[in-house]
């Protein structure tokens, strides 16, 4: 299929990030910043379990969104977060539902979740070491580091595949443990991911500690043991490779030295409400929850929407010209991921 500048028809936009709540049981670093206050949205300004929905039934699935995942702050906070999940993944278009946890609350959901109709998982584990672990997170009190690995432990078990574990790397903070993480992918079919730590949010610590490129990391990699293609693809921009003989995988997004908009296949619906097409640019976002509100009419909002849709390679192009090298003052909570 060809395509234009923006390459028109090469990506189709059919992967929708759903954020269910601004709000998280952590504060770590790249995410929160010690010390800055964050402007939470109101409980009545979030999106309702039925509106969000009518959004996916009316607006989202008809324009050719068929893939799905649930984020925060942190989801599994959210109240009704099983049913939530249950609703999306019986809609008969569901190609696919995943989530993005910290998995501190998930030994006690993961079967529900599963039964639910939750397949795949991703689990922010940061660090192996439970005093870097809470350094990054933020705790001040009881470590959460066991209670977080019960959590993967548990979802393993009960049947999620694939389990995929994301790991920001922080130069000076946990980059001394990557060998140790990767590790993790060689006897059980966990799928580590590691990413480029981003200026969003966090511009004391990013100007501090700087970034560690992903071909860095893949060469301290390659001579522990070597890298092979890897054989299992998400839906993300992952650039996805294996240790030889290991059962899972290692995926590097690389989002700093190796920008993937011309890639992009999604949008963000934030937890109040605003599709935002793309993570670093805000140009053409809809406010869809106060339009629903006001008696907008589905039809009207499925128009915008797809011009919206129609609008992304531009954005992304855009995007990727200018280089994503900024800093931004939303953080990663209110953006969704």
């Amino acid at each position: 299929m060809g395509s234009d500048r923006y390459n028109r028809g090469m990506n189709q936009v059919d992967y929708l990030r759903i954020s269910l709540v601004d709000r998280c049981n952590f504060r770590c670093q790249y995410c929160m910043p010690e010390g800055e206050e964050i402007a939470y949205v109101l409980q009545q300004d979030l999106l309702t379990q039925a509106e969000l929905a009518t959004l996916l039934q009316e607006v989202f699935i008809p324009v050719g969104f068929t893939r799905f995942r649930l984020t925060g702050g942190e989801p599994l906070i959210r109240p009704g977060v099983v049913e939530i999940v249950k609703t999306i993944a019986h809609f008969p278009q569901t190609q696919d539902l995943s989530m993005t946890t910290n998995a501190f609350l998930l030994a006690g959901m993961a079967q529900d979740l599963y039964n639910a109709g939750l397949r795949r998982i991703n689990i922010s584990l940061d660090s192996l070491e439970p005093e870097t672990f809470d350094q990054i997170v933020g705790n001040r009190g009881r470590s959460r580091w066991q209670q977080v690995w019960n959590g993967i432990q548990t979802a393993y078990q009960v049947g999620f595949s694939p389990l995929k574990l994301n790991v920001v790397v922080i130069p000076g903070v946990n980059d001394h443990e990557i060998l140790e993480l990767a590790a993790l992918s060689l006897d059980r079919e966990w799928h580590v991911r590691f990413i480029e730590f981003m200026p969003i949010g966090n511009d004391a610590l990013f100007n501090h500690s700087g970034w560690i490129s992903s071909e860095t990391l893949r060469q301290q990699i390659r001579e522990r043991w070597g890298l092979t293609e890897g054989q299992v693809k998400g839906n993300g921009p992952a650039d996805v490779f294996q240790i030889p003989g290991a059962k899972g995988t290692l995926g590097f997004i690389s989002q700093m030295s190796e920008c993937f908009c011309d890639r992009c296949n999604r949008m963000r619906l934030s937890a109040d409400g605003w599709l935002r097409p793309c993570l670093l640019n805000e140009t053409g976002q809809i406010d869809l929850r106060t339009a629903l509100r006001s008696g907008v009419p589905t039809s009207d909002l499925r128009e915008q929407v797809s011009e919206l849709l129609r609008l992304k390679p531009e954005i992304n192009y855009k995007q990727r010209e200018s280089g994503a090298t900024g800093t931004y003052s939303r953080t990663m909570s209110q953006i969704g991921g």
